[in-house]
């Protein structure tokens, strides 16, 4: 049997499902991801579009660059999902938005050239200039 993971915007317009191991997670430090979220980074897990699902609600979505579509409720602002040009077999998905974000620690950290300098997380963590995965 595969693992299942369930989760969903703050209001609850939006729930979707994930099949299979939560393995692929990492801090996004990106100047996009933070301005879009309001927030210091963005913690994305990775898995195959195969593996996920929309279980309700139907997700707005919002071009953040020519290679980069993200996905959020239109009702409580919640960013949820994105999928890029780049890697277009998987799809990130907002670690927060899991019912259970425990589950999902951070195995690397990704776009540190744009890391805030004040800011440090688990400095034992990997850390890319880009994404390479």
């Amino acid at each position: 049997m595969r693992d299942s993971y369930e989760g969903g915007c703050h209001c609850g317009a939006l729930r979707y499902r994930i099949q299979g191991p939560l393995t692929d997670v990492a801090h996004c430090h990106c100047s996009v991801c933070r301005r879009v979220s309001g927030g210091l980074l963005i913690t994305w897990l990775t898995v195959d579009c195969d593996d996920f699902q929309w279980l309700s609600g139907t997700p707005q979505r919002y071009d953040s660059s020519a290679s980069c579509v993200r996905y959020f409720c239109s009702r409580c602002g919640a960013h949820v999902a994105l999928t890029t040009d780049l890697s277009p077999q998987s799809i990130d998905v907002t670690v927060t938005t899991l019912d259970q974000p425990e589950l999902a620690p951070p195995n690397r950290h990704i776009w540190i050239d744009s890391r805030l300098p004040w800011l440090h997380l688990d400095e034992q963590l990997p850390a890319e200039h880009g994404e390479t995965l």
